[in-house]
């Protein structure tokens, strides 16, 4: 069985956080302008291999939010309470990550990188 290739992005990722980078980079097709989370060998829906990657806005809209009251780990102690959010970002996919307690379903939303339990994590705060 070959490795797969969505690992390997995990791992260009995990490094890219743990060296205090946060990552900003999507891929995507050329031709559509269209993001893609994971980074794909060829489009799905016409098969062209011309690929690339653009750096991603930050912006999206909040699609969910769950206050988080009880620390799932002695190290998440901390930080209780804290918010987990889904997004939906203005590139045309949802993520998860932190954000602001404050946030509302509908709230418009950017993107920064913040530190989590020792790990650089993205973090959603209300757009100005």
């Amino acid at each position: 069985m070959s490795a797969c290739s969505w690992s390997a992005c995990d791992e260009r990722t995990n490094r890219r956080l743990d060296q205090g980078r946060g990552s900003d980079r999507l891929p995507g097709l050329r031709r559509l302008r269209r993001a893609a989370i994971f980074p794909p060998q060829f489009c799905a829906a016409c098969g062209s291999s011309d690929l690339t990657e653009h750096r991603a806005s930050g912006a999206g809209t909040v699609y969910a939010t769950s206050l988080v009251c009880r620390a799932a780990t002695p190290e998440t102690r901390a930080h209780v309470p804290y918010n987990i959010v889904l997004v939906d970002t203005d590139e045309g996919f949802r993520m998860m990550a932190h954000g602001d307690n404050d946030l509302g379903i509908g709230d418009k939303v950017t993107a920064r990188f913040t530190q989590f339990v020792g790990r650089l994590v993205p973090y959603f705060a209300k757009a100005k």
